[in-house]
């Protein structure tokens, strides 16, 4: 019980937090897109789960399956808002029908008394000829075909406000019954949201009782880390070396070339394409507590992105090969220059390209290594000059 007031109050903070004036059509979009990253997830939540024993991987994988799911039962919520805004004003249009109805009626059953009188051709002529003269008398016959023609109107009207409000009602039963499914799916939702969350709890403490493995397993990532910033400070270092001048000793500015490229490279921060086809951040970037361990906290200079198995990682922007460095057995790392730009891309087994390359946009570098737990992890960095800069900023939003 508590769990799920707790699940609730987050959704509520999220939903309130991103609440936006979008249409049906976009919030259904959404909760389309949202539903394809979930199972997508659950598809590397599958293939890490093939090895039995537990990971800090599953866990952040986890992790990002319940963000999903809270942003989905989110967007489920302003959906069944939205549609009570709709049923709200549907009630109101067939409430006012009802009442336009009910005043059309009552008028057509007054003219419809005083049209009864002069009903047979008999009544019609006694209260023409009973006229003083010829003027009352052709006014009593554009009455009578006033009346006739009032009531043909009125009867019309009737028949279509009849017809307005059947489909008025049609339409309010149909938006009743897609709210109906919408909270058979939120109430789906947040119990799998509540199974999530046991499953994260139950990790967590699985991994608890491995502490002293993770503490190794952090140890040797800070060494693959702190092995592959070395080398990116010494490609930088060289290329700042490159530009010196040999008797001033001054940095010269960049080429044209160059200075297009980073004008290029810089006007397209936010629509990089991702350095994979798919995947999830399963880490972001900067200082992170880290998911088990009490008072560690692990520093990450890019993002790390999981994929599916077989996966390439791809360029994000057109540029040059200027390193590939063997950090691990089974970790090689490619950076590519974009005028002042750089990229990384770590934890491949596997290069397509060489030393000097010229590459294009999304043209495939190297397979991402899958480890023996079925983690397929790509490592992705962007550097200005000596400057580190967060990915996450610089690609698209997909």
């Amino acid at each position: 019980m508590i769990r799920r007031f707790y699940i609730l109050f987050i959704v509520m903070i999220v939903t309130f937090q991103g609440y936006t004036q979008e249409s049906q059509k976009q919030l259904e979009a959404k909760r389309e897109k949202l539903n394809k990253e979930i199972a997508y997830t659950n598809k590397l939540l599958g293939e890490t789960q093939s090895d039995r024993n537990v990971t800090v991987s599953q866990l952040r994988l986890l992790n990002v399956k319940i963000n999903q799911r809270t942003d989905l039962l989110a967007t489920l919520k302003s959906e069944v808002y939205y549609l009570n805004s709709k049923i709200e004003k549907t009630e109101s249009t067939l409430f006012s029908l009802n009442e336009e109805l009910k005043s059309l009626k009552q008028k057509y059953a007054k003219i419809a008394w005083h049209a009864f009188k002069y009903k047979t051709a008999y009544n019609k002529l006694i209260f023409l000829f009973s006229a003083e003269d010829f003027n009352q008398a052709y006014q009593r016959m554009r009455y009578l075909d006033q009346i006739s023609a009032f009531i043909r109107t009125e009867a019309e009207r009737i028949k279509n406000t009849e017809k307005e409000k059947n489909e008025t009602l049609n339409k309010l039963k149909v938006e009743k019954l897609e709210k109906n499914k919408l909270l058979d799916i939120e109430q789906n939702e947040i119990l799998e949201l509540e199974k999530e969350q046991a499953q994260k709890d139950q990790l967590k403490s699985d991994l608890l009782s491995k502490e002293r493995q993770l503490r190794s397993s952090i140890k040797d990532k800070e060494k693959q880390t702190k092995k592959l910033a070395q080398q990116i400070q010494k490609i930088i270092s060289a290329e700042i070396a490159a530009k010196k001048d040999v008797v001033t000793g001054k940095i010269n500015e960049l080429t044209p070339s160059e200075k297009k490229l980073t004008s290029s490279f810089t006007s397209n921060k936010g629509k990089l394409p991702w350095p994979t086809n798919r995947g999830v951040i399963s880490e972001t970037f900067g200082v992170h507590k880290h998911p088990v361990l009490k008072k560690v906290k692990t520093k990450n200079n890019g993002i790390n992105i999981l994929t599916a198995k077989n996966s390439d990682a791809r360029s994000v922007f057109n540029g040059k090969v200027v390193s590939i460095t063997k950090i691990s057995n089974t970790n090689i790392a490619v950076i590519i220059k974009h005028g002042e730009f750089f990229t990384v891309y770590s934890n491949l087994d596997k290069v397509f390209v060489n030393k000097g390359d010229e590459v294009d946009t999304k043209e495939l570098i190297g397979s991402i290594h899958t480890n023996l737990k079925g983690r397929t992890e790509l490592h992705f960095e962007i550097w200005k000059g000596t400057s580190i800069q967060n990915p996450a900023y610089w690609v698209s939003q997909k």
